[in-house]
């Protein structure tokens, strides 16, 4: 072999390594990007039935409560808004604090009854969506590990460099931005 053939070779062996590189960190971002959607598809599954818990936990204190309408029309309000399409996980972050917030003033009203917390009734509604609350946290903790895993592969050099050519952009955080909102409402009497 001559001097040029091998000189061919060896840039055809690095055009082919730097190719095949070039794929798995492509293949890595569309892997990332899919998780980060599947985690905040969990996330968004759990938020719903967490909708659905709360008008079910609004008419059990409805009928001991009711006139504290006020509270009612704020957490049906709330909900009805966190339940709604939101552009991504930052505005649904809000929604939900706004949610949580009308739940505390909620559950405080409930706090005024002893009758209706020795209800069977209002304490499973509790227990659910104590449970639901639990799930909640764990799936925005998953997420934003994904999240936290993408934006690094994305701001890195020289992965940087496949996601700025193929679109691949950072993730929004789920985050809770209120320190009081940041535990789950205080569903135990």
């Amino acid at each position: 072999m001559t001097g040029g053939i091998i000189a061919v070779l060896v840039v055809v062996a690095l055009v082919v390594i730097v190719l095949l590189w070039a794929i798995a960190q492509y293949n890595g971002f569309v892997r990332l990007r899919n998780l980060v959607q599947e985690s905040w598809r969990q996330i968004d599954v759990e938020l719903h039935r967490r909708h659905d818990l709360i008008p079910n936990l609004v008419e059990s204190v409805k009928g001991y409560a009711a006139h504290e309408r006020g509270v009612f029309d704020e957490v049906t309000r709330a909900r009805a808004a966190a339940a709604g399409p939101a552009a991504g996980p930052a505005e649904q972050a809000v929604q939900e604090n706004v949610l949580n917030q009308a739940l505390g003033r909620l559950l405080a009203v409930a706090e005024n009854y002893p009758v209706l917390r020795a209800s069977e009734n209002f304490q499973q509604l509790q227990a659910e969506l104590a449970n639901t609350e639990d799930r909640i946290a764990a799936g925005r903790r998953f997420y934003n590990a994904n999240v936290r895993e993408l934006n690094t592969k994305v701001e890195t050099f020289p992965a940087n460099v496949i996601a700025n050519m193929f679109g691949f952009t950072r993730a929004e955080y789920f985050e809770v931005d209120d320190p009081q909102i940041r535990q789950a409402p205080s569903v135990s009497f």
